[in-house]
């Protein structure tokens, strides 16, 4: 059998441009194939859950915040009414006082000198009124029968009347004694918290003017007197006119004090009265409000500051003071949930502030739904899932067992 000569290096180096090319084609098959035997591309992340609070109109009172300071209710400046030396104090002072209780005393001894002497002359008197009676009842008596004339009855008449004006005399003198002998004790005019002494034992007191001894003031109650200015005060009255708001019921209007350390006043006050004019050099109008101050804790001239309800608004849009960002150039914006789902950022103008929420003036309306948690997760134009705040949690899918796949 004949064999085939060997190939040599060079002709088996050669290989067909057709072979070439079918190899190429195999080889972009072999990945695209493989491609589609392994697992399956990740499926796109669910859309962010996010806490809504749909909004609705509620009834809010219009607060004004107002500076003032304290006042007691009553004030009493204990004098000396008589002249004397005082020889003694009473009382403790910075304690509280009752009325008619002893504080000071004045030295007696002229003051009841001057009543022992009151005391004889209407003695004195009223013996000349029993004497000069019983002259003028004779002498009626002789005249009836002729036996003394007209002109004696008469004199007889008007020396009774006249010692009768005597004896009213000498009890008003006896009346004067017993008053300045009686304000030789100086005693408490009214219920309250007594200061400091201002005159010591031994001073002369009550000449030629009534010297004060010392000052008691009633601390429970006590005033808040304050101001607010005459352009807030039509401000208010325009809403009133214009239906926005509605006015407070008299004896309703409710103010909230604030201390100087910025604590809240446990016990609420009562609006008393809004002064009737303006004064004509700061253009402010003078409120007066009553507060309980059973712990002795505000004291007058303690500066304080009111928020008073004035006015009712029952139309206001409120939102969690959470759900509103405040923007560099002093606006606000807030993250609303359309009804397609999706974020949309909303400029609002904000009012005041009502406990935790802010009022909205302009750029909510109701049944709109703001994003009150979760909103760092999102941005406007992403698609979200709303859950409404309170309700109730649904629990997370639990993952399958690995036994189970």
């Amino acid at each position: 059998m004949k064999s085939n000569p060997p190939r040599s290096t060079a002709a088996r180096s050669r290989v067909h441009p057709a072979a070439l090319l079918l190899g190429a084609a195999l080889l972009g098959v072999m990945p695209a194939a493989c491609n589609r035997s392994g697992p399956a591309a990740p499926p796109a992340p669910p859309p962010a859950e996010v806490t809504v609070q749909t909004v609705k109109a509620e009834r809010v009172a219009v607060t004004t915040e107002l500076p003032g300071r304290i006042d007691a209710v009553r004030v009493a400046e204990v004098r000396a009414r008589v002249p004397g030396i005082l020889l003694k104090r009473t009382f403790v002072e910075g304690a509280d006082v009752k009325a008619g209780d002893k504080l000071f005393e004045i030295d007696p001894a002229q003051f009841q000198a001057n009543y022992q002497s009151a005391q004889a002359a209407l003695a004195k008197a009223e013996a000349n009124q029993k004497q000069a009676q019983a002259l003028a009842d004779r002498a009626k008596s002789l005249v009836e029968a002729e036996a003394v004339s007209k002109q004696d009855y008469d004199n007889a008449e008007a020396a009774a009347a006249q010692a009768a004006a005597e004896v009213q005399s000498t009890k008003a003198a006896l009346s004067n004694s017993s008053l300045s002998l009686g304000y030789a004790t100086v005693t408490a005019p009214i219920d309250g918290r007594i200061g400091r002494a201002l005159v010591t034992e031994g001073a002369l007191v009550g000449q030629n003017e009534s010297t004060p001894l010392a000052t008691i003031q009633q601390l429970d109650p006590v005033y808040f007197d304050f101001t607010q200015s005459s352009t807030d005060v039509l401000r208010l009255r325009r809403a009133v006119a214009a239906g926005t708001v509605k006015t407070m019921e008299p004896g309703t209007a409710e103010v909230t004090l604030l201390l100087e350390d910025g604590s809240k006043y446990s016990h609420p006050g009562k609006l008393l009265f809004s002064d009737i004019s303006v004064d004509p050099s700061t253009g402010m109008v003078a409120l007066r409000a009553e507060f309980p101050n059973p712990d002795r804790l505000l004291l007058p001239g303690m500066f304080a500051r009111g928020r008073l309800e004035q006015a009712v608004n029952e139309q206001t849009i409120t939102v969690p003071q959470r759900a509103a960002a405040r923007a560099a150039g002093g606006g606000a914006t807030a993250l609303v949930v359309t009804a397609d789902n999706k974020v949309e950022a909303r400029s609002i103008v904000l009012g005041e502030a009502v406990g935790d929420k802010w009022v909205v003036n302009q750029g909510l309306q109701p049944g709109d739904r703001v994003i009150i948690e979760g909103l760092q997760k999102v941005r406007p134009g992403a698609v979200v899932k709303a859950v409404e705040a309170g309700s109730p949690v649904q629990p997370a899918p639990t993952a399958p067992n690995a036994a189970q796949k």
